[in-house]
């Protein structure tokens, strides 16, 4: 009989073997928070050697940290809905996207983000009725915990969700708690309530007319090259001039004030010159190449790495103020005593928001990069072009229609719209048919699926996903109102 009975040294070495694997993958999903948690504190002490001996020292230390904090919730959340598209079709690799967005959204945050900010958010709230300078700063202090906290949790959840509307939220709860309901401008705040449905339906919309317009034009052609040497330096073209006018509308506030009529002339002339100057590019670049959809990919990768750099570089120009508007707001009020309607931020508060934006895309990003550009449908470079494009356009008209809509709701909307579309086109639509029997070789015709359960079946987009970013999305504003309401009266207490 053989001895089945292990050695009890080869029984404690596989003991300590478990243990230190245990041990290892513990330790490695502790690294991130970790130096998370040092740039935090940086942060603050940063903050106490550049304030040491000003009045209010100690509460612009605790607001650095909380603003440092907020800035590491938005790169772990918002800046996915920049490049998650490319790096869902493969455009360019994780490791890629997360450089090119962190170097791309600094950039953006440090050389044109906003050097004025409302120090109460967009006209929420009525300044007069936060006039006393500690009620003020706490209920700033209280937004951005409150919001930090609620996109922190989204973040662990998988849901890419709106920053602007979190801040808005936490602005919006914390001046109730300190001045009642009649402190709220509640038409701005409808506007934003508004911004939720025609955010994402108008980035659906657009993402799926390119679509479209790619399927009838250049996939659904017996010659797709030739097909692709016309349209593709068009489509380019037509991306260029869109961020352009994003660009000079939006990401260059700071540096040069331009209105609309002039940014759509820049990106008019812009587009333009990308259509001539694309033209011979794409003739050389489809020389070769097999007349089908793969070869179709190689034409939209490059403009895809481009949209994905300067759709970070207008993020990190705008949204940087809703990591340090409040930060810059609460610096201002301690060292004057006093609320002023408008401030400026210094270069140090800009700092911790652009750093802290990138640092949080590189530690936690990933997660809603792949919610983003892969799970909540699947993306190619053409698919995934359409929803860069609309991101852009979207912004150009809610901008020309006064409207404030959130970059977050476009391009997830603009994903949903695609994956809904392929359903729609895949099953009704009667060139895709046409074309697809005329293809057939085994005398097989394809028709619409009639059958419910095989429809539902073959759905494009994941229904799971798709329901949980929409209550996302709906209960941020309030959720984060709710716990700003409440944090308020402990950080009043804390400042008094």
């Amino acid at each position: 009989m053989p001895n089945l009975k292990k050695p009890t040294l080869d029984k404690d070495l596989d003991k300590l073997s478990y243990m230190e694997e245990a041990a290892g993958s513990l330790g490695r999903g502790l690294i991130a928070p970790g130096i998370a948690l040092v740039f935090v504190v940086l942060c603050a002490l940063g903050a106490g050697v550049s304030m040491s001996g000003a009045p209010g020292a100690v509460i612009i230390v605790a607001a650095a940290a909380i603003g440092a904090y907020m800035a590491l919730n938005i790169g772990a959340n918002d800046v996915a809905n920049n490049v998650g598209p490319a790096v869902g079709s493969r455009a360019m690799t994780l490791m890629t996207a997360l450089i090119i967005a962190a170097v791309f959204e600094s950039a953006g945050a440090l050389i044109a983000g906003g050097d004025v900010v409302s120090t109460i958010s967009k006209g929420i709230i009525d300044p007069n009725s936060v006039a006393d300078a500690n009620v003020f700063m706490a209920a700033m202090m209280a937004a951005l915990v409150s919001s930090a906290l609620w996109i922190n949790l989204a973040t662990w959840i998988g849901a890419p969700v709106s920053t602007t509307h979190s801040i808005v939220g936490g602005v919006m709860g914390a001046g109730i708690a300190a001045a009642g309901f009649g402190a709220v401008s509640w038409p701005t705040m409808g506007g934003i309530a508004a911004s939720w449905v025609i955010s994402p339906f108008l980035g659906g919309v657009i993402a799926a007319g390119f679509l479209a317009f790619i399927k009838s034009f250049i996939i659904y052609r017996e010659d797709k090259i030739a097909a692709a040497r016309v349209w593709v330096p068009v489509l380019i073209g037509v991306m260029s001039g869109a961020f352009a006018s994003y660009l000079a509308l939006k990401g260059l506030k700071k540096l040069i004030s331009i209105d609309l009529p002039t940014s759509l002339l820049v990106g008019l002339v812009f587009g333009l010159a990308v259509w001539l100057a694309m033209r011979p590019v794409i003739r050389r670049q489809s020389e070769g190449l097999e007349n089908r959809n793969q070869s179709l990919r190689i034409l939209f990768s490059v403009p895809l790495v481009c949209s994905a750099a300067l759709l970070s570089f207008a993020h990190g120009a705008n949204d940087v103020a809703n990591a340090v508007g409040p930060l810059a707001a609460i610096v201002h009020t301690a060292e004057i005593g006093d609320v002023v309607s408008k401030v400026s931020i210094p270069l140090w508060v800009m700092a911790v928001g652009a750093f802290g934006i990138s640092f949080g895309l590189l530690l936690f990003g990933p997660k809603l990069i792949e919610m983003v550009g892969q799970q909540i449908t699947k993306l190619n470079p053409m698919r995934a072009y359409c929803v860069s494009l609309s991101a852009a356009i979207t912004v150009i008209i809610a901008s020309g229609l006064g409207l404030p809509v959130s970059s977050t709701h476009i391009a997830v909307g603009a994903v949903f719209g695609v994956g809904f579309f392929r359903e729609w086109y895949t099953e009704r639509s009667k060139r895709r048919l046409d074309y697809v029997n005329k293809k057939q070789t085994n005398g097989n015709v394809v028709r619409p699926v009639r059958n419910r359960e095989e429809q539902a079946r073959r759905h494009l987009v994941r229904r799971a996903h798709f329901i949980t970013i929409v209550a996302a999305w709906i209960v941020t504003v309030p959720a984060a109102a709710v716990l700003s309401a409440a944090l308020y009266f402990v950080m009043v207490k804390l400042i008094a």
